[in-house]
């Protein structure tokens, strides 16, 4: 079994959090770190070009899209991620949306209801569709 060596870096700037018992409703824009424990409606931007990183914590809830180069997600989000360089899907998370990506990391247990969509600088993205019921031991997945 490998051992995970290193996790997504921290951006430059400061940490927000939305605490547990916190809801907000509307869009939120930030540059540096987001954590959130709870819940936001709406959508999470990163300003354009910004070093930005956004961690969903096991008890936080994401209901709109993600916009954010790196996101964490130990959570639920309810909608769609756009990562223009990491997407890390700890155990605990459960995305219902497509995920956008360049770099992948899935832990086991983690759950996806969409569409992976490879985002690459050279090329169109590829799309590959999540196989619904896997056995417990794969973690195969059907190009579509």
């Amino acid at each position: 079994m490998r051992k995970k060596t290193n996790s997504a870096h921290f951006a430059a700037g400061n940490t927000t959090l939305v605490a547990t018992g916190t809801h907000i409703t509307g869009d939120v824009h930030f540059v540096g770190n987001l954590e959130v424990e709870g819940q936001i409606t709406g959508n999470i931007v990163a300003d354009e070009g910004a070093d930005a990183r956004v961690r969903i914590l096991p008890k936080g809830c994401v209901v709109g899209d993600i916009k954010v180069p790196i996101v964490v997600i130990n959570g639920r989000i309810e909608g769609n991620i756009y990562s223009s360089h990491q997407v890390e899907l700890a155990a605990n998370a459960v995305v219902d949306g497509d995920l956008h990506y360049a770099l992948i990391e899935i832990e086991k247990g983690a759950q996806v209801n969409g569409s992976f969509v490879h985002r690459s600088t050279s090329s169109a993205p590829d799309k590959v569709s999540v196989v619904e019921n896997l056995p417990e031991t794969g973690t195969e997945a059907q190009n579509s």
